[in-house]
């Protein structure tokens, strides 16, 4: 379904090695493996407010400095002072050490800034794209139309005893 979604933008790339992966995949190991790949470029993983204020449960997690830059996407409905507040003691350390002013300093390193990036206010996510889905209503317009079409024809997210 991501071969479909990005097939007509030539700026985006599949990369499929943690299917590819053999048991249990963890984000470090996948970007342990980026950063041999690509050397001292810089390296950001981006992550909705939600996902960063749970970090300290990730396996490593506090090794990902060491092998990309944290983007933060700012997500609706997630207010980001709230966010600020919630983080654990020692993640909350983190973020106020590594804080990027701009996505400009990203460029000097290799990994190790948090920058925080708002999103267009859309509140979209795959959980309740599933959802409309099993109760058989459209999600055209948050999904590319050859995703859609595709989960049409292979019957996916429907509810077990839907015809």
């Amino acid at each position: 379904m991501v071969r479909l979604a990005i097939a007509a933008n030539p700026l985006f790339e599949v990369d499929d090695r943690e299917i590819r992966r053999q048991g249990i995949c963890y984000t470090f190991d996948t970007l342990t493996e980026l950063r041999a790949q690509f050397g001292g470029l810089p390296l950001c993983l981006l992550m909705g407010a939600d996902a960063f204020s749970a970090l300290t449960t990730w396996h490593r997690w506090a090794e990902l400095f060491d092998l990309a830059h944290v983007v933060i996407a700012h997500r609706p409905g997630y207010p980001l002072e709230e966010m600020r507040a919630s983080l654990p003691a020692p993640l909350r350390q983190v973020y106020l050490r590594r804080q990027a002013p701009d996505s400009g300093a990203l460029r000097i390193s290799a990994a190790g800034s948090i920058l925080i990036r708002e999103i267009t206010a859309l509140d979209i996510s795959a959980t309740g794209i599933r959802e409309q889905l099993a109760r058989g209503a459209s999600p055209r317009y948050l999904v590319p139309d050859p995703v859609l079409d595709y989960i049409d024809r292979n019957y996916l997210y429907k509810e077990k005893d839907a015809g």
